[in-house]
């Protein structure tokens, strides 16, 4: 993995997606789940733990799930509405003894609008939203579902002499992390922190097509790019993530195997908006996105990327035909500095915080790098910050005036964009912002809050993509991010990894290959 320590496993992931990817989808199921099963479709949600689900015709805030019968959670307990109600709980009910704030900051920036679950029957269960939300299925995906009996288990065993309520279920979480049980194709096996974590097959898995194939999965933090590569080509690991671009020819010419597709991923910078930010001016936003050559960075990184024209490409049902037009155009983008009050003489002073590496990364120092050498043509003086990947995704959600955004005016963090929420909402949306989503920069704007109203309350899909459509033709002309790439997630394996599909989405499926 490029995350410089295993993600989370006590269900709900940190390590940004990457952790979603290698410890949320293995170990756990959510209500609702994203179909990785095709290389050549966009990937949708699909029935999860949940079989099916509607929001109530009189009040669009209440939506009632039937829940999957006959599933069990790894320690062999049974999974209903009960345990629902149970894991919304752990992240939006205080009172709960099994809160844990550890888990929040991860799981409701991704669901900002859900505040309550209610069982009706066993199998039956209804959620409120604070608002009419037509994203909630999607947003669902993040949510995993851990086993309540479990971690009473570990509640139960934590000393006497550990009194206070709050440091029991720290300790029964701590525990519960190191043996944890969700009801995934996975089980946790072997937990080594900050070296390794091991999973083996859950051969009573409920899905007979998703039951796996492999015995054993052990997840490897290895943040450096190099060492990565290294550790392929000695045939020390069959599966790197992010391999060095230039080595991408030994790689095959030594018989592993590159995968890639496009996928719905952006590597941007994004801008702060708060008080004496060099980004409030938007010709200076317009200028820098004008500034790239993203074709030569293409070449750079080997091919392994794809060039944006705004946060999904055109001909996706929410393009709407913005009139910025994303593209280099070096004489455009001097005369908008220019005209903004800015020349080789005076040049504009801009601090990014990014990272070493990281979940969607990339290889985020050379391109960073080649953006600090590009954008002194159109005389802006680039500063880089670079810190820990776990470091900067948590200033993400901590906003551009937090003290550990280091004094930046743009951030680097990579996302998804499979759903409108996570594509565009939050970062644009004034309920996003800092500590509740992210909202990194901010920006603040009547005229987005209104467009995503607009979507949000569209419940039938052609009507929610046309808002859509709009909202995100108003971002790129007003360009809160400098867009750089698409990521294709490219990962090389060993050729006895079979049954690989590498889907358009930023996750993957292990549960569905096998080694020969």
């Amino acid at each position: 993995m490029t995350a410089a320590d295993i993600p989370r496993t006590l269900g709900q992931p940190d390590q940004g997606f990457e952790g979603n990817r290698f410890t949320g989808i293995p170990l756990y199921d959510a209500l609702t789940h994203w179909d990785l099963s095709k290389a050549d479709q966009a990937s949708v949600v699909i029935p999860g733990l949940a079989t099916e689900w509607a929001v109530d015709a009189t009040d669009r805030t209440k939506w009632v799930f039937r829940l999957r019968q006959g599933v069990r959670f790894h320690d062999g307990s049974p999974f209903n509405a009960a345990a629902v109600v149970w894991n919304v709980q752990k992240v939006l009910d205080q009172n709960a003894p099994h809160f844990d704030q550890s888990q929040v900051g991860v799981t409701v920036s991704r669901m900002p609008t859900l505040r309550s679950a209610r069982a009706i029957d066993d199998l039956t269960v209804e959620l409120t939203t604070s608002e009419p939300d037509s994203f909630l299925p999607i947003n669902l995906t993040n949510l995993f579902m851990a086993s309540p009996a479990h971690w009473q288990a570990k509640f139960n065993a934590v000393p006497a002499s550990v009194t206070d309520p709050r440091q029991r279920a720290q300790q029964a979480w701590a525990a519960f992390a190191a043996d944890p049980s969700g009801s995934g194709p996975f089980r946790g096996a072997r937990f080594v922190p900050r070296e390794r974590f091991e999973m083996v097959a859950n051969r009573d898995y409920w899905d007979s097509a998703r039951r796996p194939r492999i015995d054993r999965v052990v997840l490897l933090p290895i943040p450096e790019t190099n060492a990565r590569t290294a550790a392929l080509l000695g045939n020390q690991v069959d599966w790197i993530e992010a391999p060095a671009p230039d080595a991408v020819p030994q790689i095959t010419r030594r018989g592993f195997v590159m995968y890639q597709n496009a996928q719905p991923h952006v590597w941007p910078w994004q801008f702060s908006f708060a008080e004496g930010s060099p980004w409030l001016d938007r010709r200076v936003r317009h200028a820098a996105n004008l500034c790239v050559d993203r074709d030569e960075l293409k070449g750079l990184l080997g091919g392994l990327m794809e060039v944006p024209r705004g946060t999904v490409a055109p001909g996706h049902p929410w393009w709407g035909n913005p009139s910025f037009n994303i593209r280099y155009d070096l004489r455009e983008a001097q005369r908008l500095m220019r005209e903004a009050g800015h020349s080789q003489q005076r040049p504009l002073r801009v601090r990014v915080l990014t990272s070493a590496s990281g979940s969607g990364q990339m290889q985020p120092v050379v391109m960073n790098e080649f953006l600090q050498q590009a954008l002194r043509e159109c005389f802006f003086d680039v500063q880089l910050e670079v810190g820990e990947w776990n470091a900067v995704f948590t200033n993400w959600r901590e906003g551009a005036r937090h003290p550990n955004a280091r004094g930046a005016n743009a951030i680097n963090v990579t996302f998804a964009t499979m759903d409108p929420f996570f594509a565009m909402v939050r970062f644009v949306s004034s309920a996003t912002q800092p500590p509740v989503s992210n909202n990194w920069g901010h920006f603040v704007n009547p005229e987005f809050d209104q467009l995503i109203a607009a979507a949000r309350t569209t419940f039938d899909g052609t009507g929610r993509d046309a808002a859509l459509a709009r909202l995100h033709a108003r971002i790129v002309e007003e360009a809160p991010f400098l867009w750089v790439a698409h990521d294709v997630g490219p990962r090389a394996m060993s050729a006895r990894v079979r049954g690989v599909v590498q889907p358009r989405s930023w996750f993957i499926d292990i549960a569905t290959m096998r080694i020969e």
